[in-house]
């Protein structure tokens, strides 16, 4: 799961997490909140891809407990597919022992982790040869997820669809390498291979690409989300702390058709993530979404969009060590 890999900028070093020898581009299909389900695991990693969820999306401790085992069962003829888990690791997370014992029994290539410190899970995942990635937002909180252990960073940056960073990620990863020299993951409006290859160029190891993925039909959205990303464009999105608490990229479409004005959307929420699946949240009709949607035109498949995303990276100079692997493999049937 640890790959030696050349990070863009001059240097071969140890790359904690997926073997990036074993992907097509490097490249892991971010864990959305209520969008990311096994399909687009799955396929993610037939694509030649990082699949990934939050465990949250998985409504009851059975339903992920089945997710884990479809996965597993999806991935099964693959040579070397690479996985991972978005997880709540703050302590009032009612499912967090639970879920801890799925993930040593699972074994995801590398368990990200929010809303606390990647300490929580360190030996656990380590225990069985995983890697700890921290989702962080600023340079401090980057310095401590650091100092607890974390092997990886990802790099929250502007532009990014659901709970978006603040930072430009040309400052963001500069910052970060002058303390840091473990794997780093950009995230925030990545949406195509050239965007995937200027962020290694940058100094990171991978690309968080979320928005991009969210119209394919093995995400978990609905035909009117999707039909709203394929007409959407860069204007067409909102952040605002009104929703949630905190900041989050919305499509303002969807942010208008829930009854939000301008006056709501100056004032921040209250923050409340219990219960995250109930019927009254105010996220359950409003839509999330990047500055790089743009690029959707069509509610294509994983496989497709994968594709035209290796593609692009390779024109724009990809390393061809990561992406010499078969165009993708096929469905099983």
């Amino acid at each position: 799961m640890t790959a030696s890999s050349n990070d863009g900028v001059g240097g071969a070093r140890q790359v904690a997490g997926p073997a990036r020898n074993a992907l097509r581009a490097p490249v892991i299909v971010a864990p959305m909140f209520l969008v990311s389900g096994p399909e687009l695991v799955i396929e993610s990693c037939r694509a030649g891809l990082v699949g990934s969820f939050p465990t949250q999306n998985a409504r009851t401790f059975d339903d992920l407990v089945d997710w884990f085992d479809r996965i597993r069962a999806g991935v099964a003829d693959l040579p070397d597919p690479s996985w991972a888990i978005s997880m709540i690791v703050h302590r009032s997370y009612e499912r967090f022992a639970a879920e801890l014992e799925l993930v040593q029994q699972y074994r995801p290539d590398v368990v990200v982790t929010a809303l606390g410190p990647p300490s929580r899970v360190l030996d656990e995942v380590h225990g069985y040869g995983g890697a700890v990635y921290a989702d962080v937002m600023s340079v401090e909180h980057a310095r401590k997820a650091a100092d607890a252990g974390a092997d990886g960073l990802v790099l929250v940056c502007h532009g990014a669809g659901g709970h978006t960073g603040r930072l430009s990620p040309f400052a963001f990863v500069d910052e970060v390498r002058r303390f840091f020299d473990g794997t780093v993951v950009v995230g925030g409006a990545v949406s195509t291979g050239r965007a995937v290859r200027a962020v290694e160029v940058l100094g990171a190891d991978y690309s968080y690409m979320g928005t991009r993925f969210i119209a394919c039909p093995e995400s978990l959205v609905n035909e009117r989300y999707r039909d709203m990303l394929v007409r959407s464009d860069l204007g067409n999105v909102t952040a605002t702390a009104a929703v949630t608490g905190v900041l989050c990229s919305w499509l303002s479409e969807s942010l208008s058709d829930a009854g939000y004005d301008a006056g709501d959307l100056a004032a921040a929420g209250q923050i409340d993530f219990s219960d995250v699946h109930g019927e009254h949240k105010p996220w359950k009709d409003i839509f999330g979404a990047g500055q790089g949607v743009g690029e959707i035109d069509s509610a294509a498949s994983l496989a497709d969009v994968a594709d035209q995303v290796v593609e692009e990276y390779l024109a724009a100079g990809g390393h061809s060590e990561v992406a010499s692997g078969p165009r993708r493999a096929e469905a099983r049937v």
